[in-house]
This record gives structure tokens, C-alpha cells and sequence, in this order.
């Protein structure tokens, strides 16, 4: 919910309702949780997971309870990063806080699932961040990681999963048709 990140509550929860009730998909719901309302109105609206970035960094007490509450098959730390930093608020402010640092923290706090998004990447079709996950990946050896960003081949898809990551995130590679679902289907 990219107008949810922006706006720092959840906007578009109609839509997921719908997606939800019409489709049968699993679906991982993300963009402006900033409360306990936010986090009530996306489960309620069918989503099985709920990214949490932003509020993570600006709200960690409140993270911390809900992670808690809802347990870590259920909440997925958002983890986009610009030159290895969090960024938060739909990706217009970057903090100090270094990815690998902030992932370690929430891992001893009992985060399983991170997605991690290489904001430089996204959208770009040059390829995901392989050193990035390489790093993740050697200090949270155990973490299911998910990529996002500059997914654009299959052959990438290939080598992400060779690194043994949770999954990708593919977009605007299906959008322009450099990826076919029905190729992805024959692969996994």
C-alpha cells in the first residue's frame, strides 16, 4: 500500500479486501502499519502476513508487542535500504541505521521473516542485490529472507534461490513481460 506508506496509515484496505475474498492467494499486505488499528484492519481484511518497516524503527515498543501478539509467522520486518540503510516513510527518509545491525537486533528479539527491498534496485531491471542478501544472509544465517527489487530474469530467480532466501518478489520483470509466469511455474 504505497499511498498507506505515504499517507502512514493504511489506505487502500478495500483493495486487499477484495484480492482476499475473490482470489484465495496467501497474501503478505505492507505499506503504512503504523498501529495496533492498522495491524487489526489488514488481518481483518484477509491478509495471512503484515510487513512492518517503518513503524519498526519509529515505534520498536510497539513493534515488540505486536510481534508478540500476533507471533512471528505473522509479522515480517520490512528491511528497505538505500547504500546499505534503513530507509522508512515510503522510501523518502533514511535513517542511520545499518541494515545488517537492525536485521541482528530484531532477530534476538524473535523476528523470523524479513523482506528486504535494495531501494536503488527496484524497478530498475538490472539484476537483485546478490552481495546485499550474501551479507544478510551471513550474519542471520537462519532468517527467511525475502528479495525485492531489480528481480528481471529467470536466470536471477534461479540464483536467488540457490542462496536458499524465503522467496523474491517479482514486479515490473512480469509487468514487461521479461518474466512469463507460466516459465516461473515450470521451474518451482
Amino acid at each position: 500500500d504505497l499511498d498507506g506508506a505515504k499517507e502512514k496509515r493504511i489506505i487502500n484496505h478495500k483493495t486487499l479486501e477484495k484480492l482476499a475474498a475473490k482470489s484465495g492467494l496467501k497474501i503478505d499486505f505492507g505499506g503504512g502499519v503504523r498501529s495496533e488499528d492498522d495491524l487489526r484492519i489488514a488481518f481483518e481484511c484477509g491478509a495471512m502476513q503484515v510487513t512492518v518497516g517503518s513503524a519498526a524503527v519509529s515505534h520498536k515498543t510497539e513493534f515488540l508487542e505486536w510481534l508478540e501478539k500476533y507471533g512471528a509467522e505473522k509479522i515480517i520486518l520490512g528491511a528497505d535500504a538505500r547504500d546499505n540503510k534503513i530507509a522508512i516513510s515510503g522510501w523518502e527518509e533514511k535513517t542511520e541505521k545499518e541494515i545488517t545491525e537492525f536485521i541482528i537486533e530484531y532477530r534476538e528479539e524473535g523476528i523470523e521473516y524479513v523482506i528486504c527491498t535494495d531501494i536503488g534496485k527496484d524497478g530498475m531491471l538490472e539484476g537483485p542485490s546478490f552481495d546485499l542478501y550474501d551479507k544478510i544472509l551471513k550474519t542471520n544465517p537462519d532468517i527467511k529472507l525475502i528479495a525485492s527489487g531489480g528481480i528481471t530474469t529467470l536466470d536471477d530467480i534461479i540464483k536467488l534461490s540457490e542462496k536458499n532466501l524465503d522467496g523474491a518478489i517479482i514486479g515490473k520483470a512480469i509487468y514487461e513481460g521479461k518474466i512469463k509466469l507460466s516459465e516461473l511455474m515450470k521451474v518451482f
